[in-house]
C-alpha cells in the first residue's frame, strides 16, 4: 500500500490536543487494512519524525435516521501514534 494512502486524515480533538502536550501522541485516522508497521513508515516519512509505538483501534460506526429507516455512518480505524522525546509534529 501507498504511504500516502495509509494516513488518511489527523485527528484533532480536545483528547488528541492534551495527548500531544503531555504524552507526545498523535492520533490519526487511518485506511481500514493498514497494519501498525505501514502506519508507523508513513508517519515517519511523511512528519520526517521518529515513532516510539503505534496503536490502532477499530471504531464502529454511529446509528443515524435517515429518512424513515435507521443506517449507521461507515466504520473507520484510528491510529495513536506515540513519538520519541526528541520529535514533534506541527498539525497548526
Amino acid at each position: 500500500m501507498d504511504s500516502n494512502a495509509v494516513i488518511i486524515k489527523p485527528l484533532v480533538t480536545e483528547k488528541s490536543t492534551h495527548q500531544q502536550g503531555t504524552r507526545n501522541a498523535y492520533a490519526f485516522e487511518v485506511h481500514a487494512g493498514a497494519n501498525k508497521h505501514q502506519i508507523k513508515t508513513a508517519v515517519e516519512k511523511q512528519y520526517n519524525v521518529k515513532v516510539k509505538d503505534v496503536r490502532t483501534m477499530n471504531r464502529k460506526g454511529k446509528p443515524r435516521r435517515a429518512r424513515h429507516k435507521m443506517t449507521t455512518t461507515s466504520d473507520w480505524k484510528k491510529a495513536v501514534v506515540v513519538l520519541d522525546e526528541n520529535s514533534r509534529i506541527e498539525l497548526f
